[in-house]
């Protein structure tokens, strides 16, 4: 894993914005981060070239007015952090797009974005961010209060699954007095009837089958003495994604970590299916997924693709 030294967060002058300066805050003041780049991209402008002729200032005038907005938003909400540099950049176009590009160009550690509960958005620009970015991406909903003293990490015990975990870790370093609890979502077979045994009884043996690949997972894993608290979780009704937000929620964690499957060129965009649904599903918790950076090779190629 690595330390967040340049961040880019993605602002859209609505009430969001707040959360997201005050989270930006947060994070760099344990991350020893160097430079944050705070965006706002205006959508395409379809202004007649008639109306560009007589007002040859207007979009001049208009970045201007967004990047002054950012810096008196910023201003408001950003707790002071020493050494670290504040930049604020306005863009036109495709929020995806230049986000990703910006973020390749600068060598971003990771990317902040909003998540809307009740004000409008359509969360596409999420799901595109984390299939395709060279970073890490943190999603944070309406109202969250930057705090990391319980963080849920669902695990199936894979490599990106361990890419989670270790970034947890290294939260719990940084920030001290954190709990993580590794969750493992398991289910029962339909044909388990065939074995002979009970439902019940089936349960117990999935149970005991993730506990040893859970111990062996963790065996690969340096915990730096961090205690890490593994639970184990049948899924209901088909839907694990469920399981685990409604695990996050009871357990009272302040946010959820997974690791993105996409690690080259070739994978990019299959971020997985469980974090691909985490991001359409959740709405309640800040969600992290996490990439090791430039793991995702080739970006610029699919930049053009949005």
């Amino acid at each position: 894993m690595y330390l967040i030294k340049k961040l880019i967060v993605c602002l859209d002058q609505t009430p969001l914005d707040k959360t997201l300066i005050q989270y930006a805050s947060f994070i760099a003041s344990v991350n020893q981060t160097k430079k944050i780049y705070f965006v706002n991209v205006i959508k395409n402008l379809s202004v007649p070239k008639e109306v560009l002729e007589e007002f040859p200032n207007l979009v001049e005038n208009m970045v201007s007015e967004r990047q002054t907005a950012m810096e008196v938003s910023v201003k408001e909400n950003f707790t002071h952090v020493k050494g670290v540099s504040l930049n604020y950049i306005v863009k036109e176009g495709s929020l995806s797009k230049k986000v990703l590009k910006l973020a390749d160009e600068k060598s971003a550690d990771m990317i902040i974005i909003g998540r809307k509960v009740n004000l409008p958005g359509t969360g596409v620009a999420s799901l595109r961010l984390a299939r395709r970015a060279s970073c890490s991406l943190l999603i944070v909903p309406e109202d969250s209060t930057p705090k990391v003293n319980k963080l849920l990490v669902p695990s199936d015990f894979s490599d990106y699954s361990k890419d989670a975990l270790e970034e947890a870790i290294m939260i719990a370093e940084k920030h001290g007095n954190v709990e993580i609890v590794c969750q493992n979502v398991f289910s029962i077979p339909s044909g388990y009837h065939f074995t002979g045994k009970t439902y019940e009884e089936f349960t117990q043996i999935m149970q005991m089958h993730a506990e040893i690949n859970y111990k062996k997972f963790i065996r690969k894993i340096d915990t730096k003495g961090i205690k890490i608290t593994p639970i184990y979780t049948k899924d209901e009704d088909d839907d694990p994604v469920q399981e685990i937000v409604s695990k996050a929620l009871e357990i009272k964690a302040d946010g959820i970590i997974i690791g993105a499957k996409g690690r080259t060129a070739a994978t990019a965009l299959f971020i997985g299916s469980m974090a691909e649904r985490l991001i359409q599903y959740n709405d309640s918790l800040p969600l992290l997924v996490t990439r090791p950076k430039g793991k995702n090779a080739g970006i610029l190629d699919y930049i053009m693709e949005i």
